[in-house]
């Protein structure tokens, strides 16, 4: 591969990975927004939805500590390539500083605390409605 198409793939690697991460955002967000929605408790229901979003959180990670490994393993390619033309050198000094892809460990953190807040999140909201229906329940 040529330099050109080096930087392309680097490019295309990233944008994938910010397609898993927009995806993730969503889910989060339709999941809250689903159970901010409920009105009567449903423990089992939340049990149920907390454990398919580890699993949907789970392969998500995945894929986006693939993507990152692909960023790395082309970034290397990119540093090591034999461009040698005027052109080339000028893109390699100015570019190549700039293409810092987050580490591994640093994914996988985000991704973890995202997750461990977006399920407390859920077993929050249930627990708030057990109160306010036992509330109600009592003054009725």
């Amino acid at each position: 591969m040529n330099y050109s198409e080096l930087i392309q793939l680097y490019f295309e690697r990233s944008n994938a990975l910010q397609a898993y991460w927009t995806l993730y955002v969503v889910i989060v967000g339709g999941l809250l927004a689903f159970s901010s929605l409920r009105k009567q408790p449903a423990a089992l229901t939340t049990l149920i939805v907390s454990v398919l979003f580890g699993l949907f959180a789970y392969e998500n990670h995945g894929a986006i500590q693939v993507a990152t490994e692909q960023r790395f393993a082309t970034l290397e390619t990119i540093k090591a390539s034999e461009g040698t033309s005027a052109d080339v050198a000028r893109l390699r000094e100015s570019l190549e500083p700039t293409l810092r892809p987050a580490s591994s460990g640093a994914v996988m953190m985000t991704h973890l605390v995202s997750d461990l807040l977006t399920i407390a999140g859920l077993w929050a909201m249930e627990m708030r409605r057990r109160k306010l229906h036992d509330a109600a329940t009592a003054a009725a």
